[in-house]
């Protein structure tokens, strides 16, 4: 939340303050062990009273007697005394422990560019993909479109070199993460209540304390993911939460490991533990395992920048925009414009409207939207190794001219080969998102529209490509109603034979698909656009239909921010009544069902994400038995002994001389879980990457072949 607002709200939709991770540990852990019992329900009673909000205090009337006071400086409560409660068990109540479990967690200090100067970009990751270039202390949060994707992979961690020893408090904190996470995984979301999230909160800060950056901000996004998923929130996805647990188990597994060097992986592994080691070659240092706690610039000298492409990033508490730029030899660069906001009815219109915004390097005067379709010219840059551009006071820029996507530097960015994009893009999901490149997760094609058909096994519908032989399901980068992704789909999908070249990200799936961010004409369609515009009744001269879009468009158009209409699209007169653009032979039918049934590990994976350790263990090795068989059938033997270790896991709890189950610290069920959870996501990698390199299936007489 960006300030105090002068004045006075009051009512059930005035949004909470956000408040620190480890003021919630703290009021939390200062529970009795009864009231720790009722946290949960007493949370639930106060979320649906009416909140009051006078400049920076929050007033929440509890009973006729009792008030609640949250003190919140620039919208963040930030020490445990800032929260009074006027009971008569304060400061050890329920109420105040409610109330900041009510609040949402609030993001990391501000980064600081190359000059010392804070940026306005939330630590929280993109909307649909953790490559967010802002966030090093938070790798894994919201997709740049709003699925928070999802959160970017890690590579499964590895033993450290000697050199890089853990100090002691590193391994206690870690041991101690470690831990806690096992207890969260085996209690799945149902059972992770406030206490327990409170207690892995305190393993972050402490870890935090320790130096461990990036695992303390991973357990904070897992803790932000299980209150999304508690509440229902519309954001949540199973897969992102997935994501939290396994890289944040993965990391703590891997500073276990590098505690003690001179063991093997499995001498080394927590107790109860017994990972399975991964490739040498995806063994991280330790000072990869660390993170960093904030993001560091270095001097870039000048730089001539071509804008690109710029997309809105939307978030459970920030919006904004980010804007992509590309230099004289070819590398991408980022600006952000991205602040906190307090409603969420207004994100959407605020991350739109923070393209108008003037772009934050030197004097430039000229907005992101603009800039996408212009250049600059820089002096005294300074950039992150994930490509973020600093804004100091010494940076000076000027406007310059821009170039077409279809002229150097930016035609080269379509010159990769797509297998060699995807490739690059899922080795790109392994490397944390403070030093990936920016840019590696995207992919830069020539389309041809072939209209919207039937997909999957579900039968949605969606607008399907052909590239390079390779039939693509094109998606919404974000499906917020408020962004303009979703109508500009629908619009593209009423051309079918329309060639694009167009700027996405990689959606890792069985079959090829792509989430759609920018669009523009294609190398040879600027005569195709004229001819069209001097045809009579404006129709594409030969045919085929074409974009015509006005010339202060510059030949693209930024899916996310800017809507497309019918006059952008020349037409081919109308067929008969009732044509339609067939299915193009080869494309993914109704019922077509993936050949490789990795959603059968992922489903049990994924349950016991939801549903912990109990779930898993109440339905025993019965009731997966026809999984297993199918994954054995498929060649999928490992995955089926990985099914059958995390089920026996399950299983395998210690009992008392009277049978009853006694508690354990779970370290061999989360080792069971990591290993099956990484099994799954190289599987999957793997299948997305041949999907984008199958070779041709054979055609019909007179039909192109098309991959599936």
């Amino acid at each position: 939340m960006a300030g105090a607002v002068a004045g006075t709200e009051s009512g059930t939709d005035v949004p909470w303050p956000a408040v620190r991770p480890e003021v919630v540990a703290e009021v939390v852990s200062g529970l009795s062990a009864r009231l720790q019992k009722r946290l949960d329900g007493a949370a639930a009673k106060l979320a649906e009273r009416p909140v009051e909000r006078t400049g920076e205090d929050w007033r929440i009337a509890v009973d006729e007697e009792t008030v609640l006071v949250l003190h919140a400086p620039g919208g963040v409560v930030a020490d445990q005394a800032d929260v009074r409660c006027g009971c008569l068990l304060a400061p050890a109540c329920v109420h105040r422990a409610a109330a900041v479990t009510v609040c949402p967690l609030a993001d990391d200090e501000p980064l600081a560019d190359g000059n010392g100067e804070t940026t306005g970009t939330p630590p929280s990751d993109r909307l649909d993909r953790s490559d967010q270039p802002d966030q090093p202390d938070q790798p894994d949060q919201p997709d740049r479109a709003g699925r928070t994707d999802r959160a970017a992979p890690t590579s499964p961690p590895g033993p450290a070199e000697p050199a890089e020893a853990l100090t002691i408090a590193e391994r206690t904190a870690a041991a101690h993460l470690h831990r806690v996470s096992a207890a969260v995984l085996a209690a799945g979301t149902g059972g992770a209540g406030a206490v327990l999230q409170a207690e892995l909160l305190r393993a972050a800060h402490r870890a935090r304390l320790a130096g461990l950056h990036r695992p303390a901000a991973s357990a904070v996004a897992v803790v932000t993911r299980i209150r999304a998923a508690r509440s229902g929130a519309p954001d949540h996805r199973l897969a992102d939460l997935t994501a939290g647990l396994r890289e944040l188990l993965g990391l703590s597994t891997a500073l276990a490991l590098a505690a003690t060097p001179e063991a093997t992986p499995t001498e080394a592994a927590p107790t109860g533990a017994t990972p399975v080691p991964p490739a040498p070659s995806a063994a991280p240092g330790v000072a990869e395992l660390r993170g960093t706690a904030r993001q560091a610039y270095a001097p870039a000298g000048g730089l001539r920048l071509y804008g690109l492409f710029a997309e809105p990033v939307l978030t459970a508490t920030h919006a904004g925009v980010l804007t992509w730029a590309v230099d004289a030899g070819g590398g991408l660069h980022t600006m952000a414009e991205v602040m906190p906001h307090s409603d969420a009815s207004g994100a959407a219109p605020q991350a739109v409207g923070a393209g108008n915004r003037a772009v934050r390097l030197g004097d430039a005067m000229l907005s992101h939207r603009e800039f996408t379709r212009a250049g600059l010219a820089v002096q005294g840059a300074t950039r992150s190794a994930a490509g973020r551009l600093g804004a100091g006071a010494s940076v000076r820029a000027v406007r310059a001219a821009g170039a077409a996507w279809t002229a150097e530097p930016l035609a080269g960015l379509w010159g990769e080969p797509p297998a060699a994009q995807v490739a690059r893009a899922l080795a790109a999901a392994a490397v944390p998102a403070e030093v990936r490149p920016a840019g590696s997760e995207l992919l830069f094609l020539d389309v041809t529209l072939l209209g919207a058909v039937p997909y999957g096994a579900g039968g949605e519908q969606r607008l399907l490509a052909e590239c390079d032989g390779v039939v693509v399901a094109l998606r919404a980068a974000h499906d917020h109603p408020g962004l303009a992704y979703r109508g500009n789909l629908a619009l593209l999908a009423t051309a079918p034979g329309l060639r694009l070249r167009v700027i996405g990200q990689l959606e890792r799936a069985a079959r090829p698909e792509l989430r759609l961010l920018a669009v523009g004409l294609p190398p040879t369609a600027g005569a195709d656009a004229a001819a069209a515009s001097a045809s009579p009744g404006g129709g594409p001269a030969g045919g085929e239909p074409a974009l015509a879009l006005p010339a202060d468009r510059a030949g693209r158009v930024n899916l996310g921010l800017e809507r497309l209409q019918t006059a952008d699209l020349a037409l081919p007169p109308a067929g008969p009544a009732g044509s339609a653009a067939p299915a193009p032979f080869g494309a993914p039918g109704l019922a077509d069902e993936p050949a490789t049934p990795v959603h059968l590990l992922a489903r049990r994976v994924g349950q016991a994400v939801t549903g912990g350790r109990a779930a898993l263990a109440l339905g025993g090795t019965r009731v997966v038995g026809g999984d297993r068989a199918r994954m054995r059938s498929a060649g999928l033997a490992t995955g089926a002994a990985l099914l059958d270790g995390l089920l026996a896991a399950a299983v395998d709890q210690p009992r008392d001389v009277f049978g009853r189950v006694v508690a354990d610290d779970h370290g061999a069920f989360a080792a069971a879980w990591l290993a099956a959870a990484w099994y799954e996501e190289e599987l999957a990698s793997a299948l997305c990457a041949t999907a984008w390199s199958a070779p041709p299936q054979a055609a019909p007489a007179g039909a192109a072949p098309v991959r599936p």
